[in-house]
This record gives C-alpha cells, structure tokens and sequence, in this order.
C-alpha cells in the first residue's frame, strides 16, 4: 500500500477518506476563527522586516501615508481621533506640540492619551522637526510613536540640541508678552529700588540719560528693569489683590554704587519718569518643555486682564485668570472658555431666567504665579469677554 505523509492538520493521509472528512471540518473552522478575531480597520504593530524580507515600493508606502485611520471604539474616555488623522506624519519647521496634537485628536488636550512614551530620552515629549510619527493600535486603543521606535533593536542616543525641538505653543505669539508687563506685589513695590532724579535737568528720559537711584543695594546685579506700576490685578470672586502690573519702561546699568546710585538707561521702550522702579532683571530664555494636558482637578477661574487691553478675547491672544499654582496650576495645563450666559425674559412669566455658559474656546497656561496665571488663547469658537469663566475641559462622547 502506498503510504502518505502527515498532512498540515495532523491526520494522516494513509488511514483512507475518514481524513478527507477530519481535515475539512478542521479547514472550516479555522477559517471561521479567522474571521470572527479579523482586526478592525487600524493598524497594529508589527515587527521591523528583516533583512531577507522585501521592502515595500515607493507607491506602497505612498499608499499607506495617505490612509486615514477612523476614530477608535474604545469606551470610556479614550481620545477621539479625527476622522482625517494620518497614519504617518513627518515633523516640519513651525509645528508645535498644539498643532501636532489638533492634527490628530478631536481635542488637543487628551495628547497624552494617545502619546507612548519613550524611556530613552530625558524628556519623553521631546519632537524635533524631521521625526515621523506613527499611529498605530496598542491593546485595542489608538496611540501615537516616533516611528523609529518601532523598529529600534537597541538604545540610542539623540544629540540635538533642546532648543530644536519644536516648542508647546507657538513661541512668536508670546515673544513680546515676554519682554512685556511682569506681575508684582505691592512688597516688592514698596521696598524696590526707584528712579530719583535725572543727572541733567530733564523731566523725562531715554536711552542714554543718566539717572540717580535710591534703595538700590550694594551688590550685584548691576543691570536692572526699568518698570512703572500699572493696573491692580483684582480677584472677582472675593476682591483680593492679586498684584500689580508692572509695565516695562527699559533697562539701567548701574554706574556707580550708593544712595543715591548713578546708572545709565541702556535701553527704553518708553519715557522713563522720576518714581518708576527698578527690579531684576528676568531671564530672556522661556524653556516651552511642557506639553498640553488637562488639570486633573477643578479650576473654576475667570479671565481678569488680557495682555493687549482689549475686552474681547481673540485667537492667540495673552490673558490672565485668577488662579495659580496654589490652586494646582501648572505650564501646559488646557482650561476650556465658557462665554458667560445672558438672562432673559420669560414670555409666559415675570422673571428672568438665566441661561447657560456655553463654551468659547481654549487656553494653554504657559506661566504661573502663586495666585495668578498667564496663558494663550489657542482656539475661540465664539466671542470671548473678560470675566469668563474658564475651568477643566470636557472629553468629547463616543
């Protein structure tokens, strides 16, 4: 008799047809676990090829660059992704970790649901232009990954400079905001150093003059900023002082020590006035490594100034909300705008009935005070106004 080897399934050929019967039934269901464990419709990760395994074509990868991935199933909170979000998608000069995040994600904030860490780098949100980022599916949920990563075999260092990676936010609209007012206390005002007088018979000065300064001490800095009190940063909710503004004027050097000192106005942006103070000066370097997350507690603030002086609050816009760090505040944090509901007549009643906030936009906070916070506006959705409220954003629902 003719023997047979053993087939694929584990029957053997010789035993007569009894096999052909075993190895279907054991065809059909394979093939019916197949198709009830098919993956939906988003990519997976999957090994690096190998070396012997041939790479895709040029019009392959142009292919999969150009699919789309569709917003997860995923119950609970998980972040949305929108309907157009790449598979794959290449850091460009300009991009920030805001633009990144809405190119993605139905709402920027929830950046970090989707974001996989990387162990191997200092500060894990790092993202210099260049890099190519991947979506891909991680236990059933949508989550995002420096390409490289996937296939790296061994740890590897990055040697780029950390001013190169792309910032949170974009950097120009808060570059004069920077140079700009500073909040102060009315301690600090009262025990700074003041501009006394002018060395020359003037009534106001610029870049150039020479001015006489009291209660500056006798050591370093020598090099000062030039302010004038402003505005009274006032809490709406109980009243209470939150500090000053402290308008820049321009900056002194110091000349020669005592009391009163002899300084130089270096630079000015305005006409320096006897009585205008003098503090340290503050860094020019803003380090943006903080990346965009929601407070994971209540916030309840309201916008109370805004950088430029104007009521309505517009995109990129700088404002100030009266709470800070002693509230939980920190850089990075996303607060939701709620444009404040009016009140209205009841047809059918005497009263008025107030109607509910509605959301207006978002707002990145970029730098804390203990009770007060400076931040940008990153989207309005409707007219904005100060003394609007702001507070933790909501999650979209599935």
């Amino acid at each position: 008799m003719r023997k047979y080897s053993r087939s694929l399934y584990g029957f053997d050929r010789g035993a007569g047809p009894t096999w052909r019967l075993a190895a279907c039934a054991a065809l059909i269901a394979t093939l019916l676990g197949a198709c009830a464990s098919a993956p939906s419709p988003v990519v997976s990760v999957t090994a690096a090829p190998s070396a012997a395994t041939d790479s895709p074509s040029a019009s392959d990868a142009s292919a999969a660059t150009a699919m789309v991935m569709p917003p997860p199933r995923a119950p609970g909170n998980a972040a949305l992704l929108r309907p157009d979000a790449p598979l794959r998608y290449t850091v460009q000069r300009g991009d920030t970790l805001w633009s990144l995040a809405n190119r993605f994600l139905l709402d920027p904030w929830q950046w970090p649901e989707i974001w996989i860490v990387n162990d191997q780098v200092r500060n894990p949100h790092l993202i210099y232009p260049g890099d190519v980022l991947s979506l891909i599916e991680v236990d059933g949920r949508p989550q995002l990954t420096l390409a490289g990563d996937l296939e790296r075999l061994s740890p590897q260092i990055r040697e780029l400079p950390l001013e190169a990676a792309i910032p949170t936010i974009p950097i120009d609209a808060i570059r004069d905001f920077l140079r700009g007012p500073r909040l102060v206390t009315a301690d600090e005002l009262k025990t700074a150093p003041y501009l006394l007088s002018f060395v020359d018979a003037h009534l106001i000065g610029g870049e150039g003059a020479l001015i006489y300064v009291r209660r500056l001490p006798p050591v370093e800095p020598w090099t000062y900023a030039v302010v004038r009190s402003g505005q009274a940063y006032k809490d709406p909710d109980d009243g209470s002082i939150l500090g000053y503004e402290a308008l820049p004027i321009g900056e002194a050097v110091v000349r020669e020590p005592g009391d009163p000192a002899t300084a130089l106005l270096s630079q000015t942006y305005r006409e320096a006035l006897v009585g205008d103070h003098l503090l340290p000066v503050e860094p020019d370097a803003f380090q943006a490594d903080f990346y965009p997350h929601a407070p994971t507690q209540p916030v309840g603030g309201r916008i109370i100034a805004a950088f430029d002086g104007i009521s309505q609050i517009s995109q990129f816009q700088i404002v100030a909300i009266n709470r800070g760090s002693q509230q939980g505040l920190e850089p990075g944090h996303v607060l939701q705008i709620l444009q404040a509901g009016a009140r209205v007549a009841d047809p059918y009643g005497k009263t008025k009935v107030q109607l509910p906030d509605q959301p207006a936009g978002q707002l990145m906070v970029f730098k804390t005070t203990p009770r007060l916070s400076y931040a940008l506006v990153m989207s309005v959705t409707r007219p904005a106004h100060l003394l609007d409220r702001v507070e933790a954003p909501r999650a979209r629902l599935n």
